[in-house]
């Protein structure tokens, strides 16, 4: 399996620091203390959710009958349409509604720090789909523990990016921000586009003879 395209892809969909401009928001009337519980806990989410992906999508997939070919078409559509997103310089999954419900549970005073933040706006379906598709070229356990690194990889970015969220911000600025999140969704593009032309080849063999 090729070790650096994996963790390219994997830190492309999740995107850590377009999902700042929304982690400073959410997080504005929390104290010190509350923040960085908040950082910890989203990125613990991220690992969780990414390794469960890795090592059981697969056989959910076999539990509801559903051939990997599909879900690559599947998938690869869901990577265009986060790629489209974030073309936009908007955060996978950061529908109004979710918005919504983040500020009803600021003013409630609980914690957002699994939803929305870690779920759907890091680790949406296209995350968790792109973690199914990799997993099935992890022929080895080597090649599965690869993709727990993965996880860690993306859970570290995660805390990295939202613990300096006010630094880079300063640094970057909202356009800057929005320049690396159109970067990124280039290369999401290429990646569903590539992910889905696979499964359309499994799916209709006779694409690749004409």
């Amino acid at each position: 399996m090729d070790l650096l395209k994996p963790l390219l892809t994997l830190l492309a969909v999740l995107n850590p620091i377009g999902v700042i401009p929304f982690f400073i928001h959410f997080t504005a009337k929390l104290s010190p203390a509350q923040r960085q519980r908040t950082i910890w806990i989203s990125s613990l989410t991220v690992f969780l959710v990414i390794a469960t992906s890795a090592l059981a999508g697969l056989q959910l997939l076999r539990f509801f009958g559903i051939s990997l070919a599909s879900f690559q078409v599947g998938g690869g559509v869901l990577l265009l349409i986060n790629a489209t997103q974030m073309l936009n310089a908007e955060p996978a999954d950061s529908s109004p509604r979710e918005v919504d419900a983040a500020n009803q549970k600021i003013d409630a005073g609980d914690s957002v720090a699994v939803t929305p933040l870690a779920v759907p706006l890091l680790t949406g379906p296209a995350t968790i789909s792109t973690m199914i598709i990799y997993a099935d070229k992890a022929s080895t356990w080597t090649d599965q523990a690869l993709l727990l690194v993965y996880g860690l990889a993306g859970a570290a970015a995660t805390y990295a990016c939202l613990a300096a969220a006010t630094r880079i911000t300063r640094f970057l600025g909202q356009t800057g921000i929005n320049v690396l999140t159109r970067l990124m969704g280039l290369v999401l593009a290429a990646v569903g586009v590539e992910i889905m032309a696979d499964g359309l080849i499994k799916l209709f063999p006779a694409l690749i003879r004409s």
